[in-house]
């Protein structure tokens, strides 16, 4: 039997120089005893995996709207499978995996229903903008909650992963810097694997030159990207790619983004004007029915104000709850 004490002591002898150890984490806002047995990550790892965001996440969209081929990805999916290669990645380089890992499960945390689309209405309305990795560490923050706190209290190093996984600033972790790759080597890949599934784009269409850098397959791409990330990052302050391999997933990820993300094809297929009209009637009607608001957004609403509360409840739901709740509030009465 091993205890914290002796894994912690274990990644002294284990990890890299340059890894984040448990032991040295600048630690939880709300001190907390230590568990008898698991790191604080590993903690952090657990309570993110057993909150009802990260539950939610099987019925959030990534790409493709209420596709009706089971093979496309969710934002659970994608989630897994970031959390998969930023491991793979941790583990060659000797970094913190229970940390990678940590970040991973919950980078995602506060995406809209309806994918990016979704994401792109309710930035366009809330007063304040959105972005899915700011809301995220929101909710681990303020919205989950355990049998304990309002917030699931987790470690500075997680949290500080979970918001600067996108966007200009660097994690202050290699772990962190490591999900922030691996999330776009996932859904770069990932999103060219649906589109093909889907008949949006094909092989063929795919830029040449970037597939002869990065492989011709999926697993193909997916191995070469780890091994060229770890090769060029072993021993160094930063996570990175080399220039070539990092020039060829960015050309690819913008090819994705005209020829897939914002194509007339997906924008059709998905709906983009229910979307809109969806996400955009349950904000306004939210925000004139305040009395309807239960529950942890109740509370937010009370204290921050109804327009964070009404953004904090419609990015928490899924593609489903939102679509039927919209029914039942304006198709459902104008039958009436």
């Amino acid at each position: 039997m091993i205890n914290r004490e002796g894994i912690e002591a274990r990644e002294y002898e284990i990890l890299s120089p340059l890894a984040c150890r448990a032991a040295e984490s600048r630690g939880r806002e709300v001190p907390e005893e230590k568990c008898a047995f698991r790191t604080d990550f590993q903690r952090d790892r657990d309570r993110i995996v057993h909150s009802k965001a990260f539950r939610r996440l099987i019925h959030k969209t990534q790409v493709f709207l209420a596709p009706e081929d089971d093979h496309y990805r969710t934002r659970l999916t994608h989630t897994l499978e970031v959390s998969q290669i930023s491991r793979t990645v941790a583990r060659i380089l000797r970094y913190n995996e229970d940390l990678t890992e940590a970040i991973a499960l919950g980078h995602d945390l506060g995406h809209t229903p309806f994918g990016h689309l979704g994401e792109s209405v309710l930035n366009r309305i809330h007063p304040d903008g959105f972005a899915h990795n700011v809301q995220s560490l929101r909710t681990v923050d303020c919205i989950e909650d355990t049998s304990r706190r309002r917030g699931l209290n987790l470690t500075y190093e997680v949290r500080d992963g979970i918001l600067n996984h996108r966007g200009p600033i660097t994690p202050v972790t290699l772990e962190g810097q490591i999900v922030k790759i691996c999330d776009r080597i996932a859904y770069v890949n990932h999103d060219i694997d649906d589109a093909i599934r889907s008949g949006i784009i094909t092989f063929d269409d795919l830029p040449a030159e970037d597939i002869k850098i990065l492989g011709n397959t999926h697993s193909d791409r997916i191995n070469n990207l780890i091994v060229d990330l770890c090769t060029n990052s072993e021993g160094r302050n930063t996570i990175s790619l080399s220039e070539d391999f990092s020039n060829a997933l960015l050309d690819l990820r913008a090819f994705m983004f005209k020829n897939v993300y914002n194509s007339s094809k997906v924008l059709q297929v998905a709906d983009a004007a229910k979307v809109d009209t969806v996400i955009t009637s349950l904000y306004e009607y939210y925000l004139t029915h305040p009395e309807e608001i239960k529950g942890v957004y109740r509370d937010i609403y009370q204290a921050e104000g109804i327009n964070t509360a009404v953004k904090d409840m419609i990015s928490g739901m899924t593609d489903r709850y939102a679509l039927n709740m919209y029914n039942r509030l304006f198709n459902d009465h104008a039958e009436e």
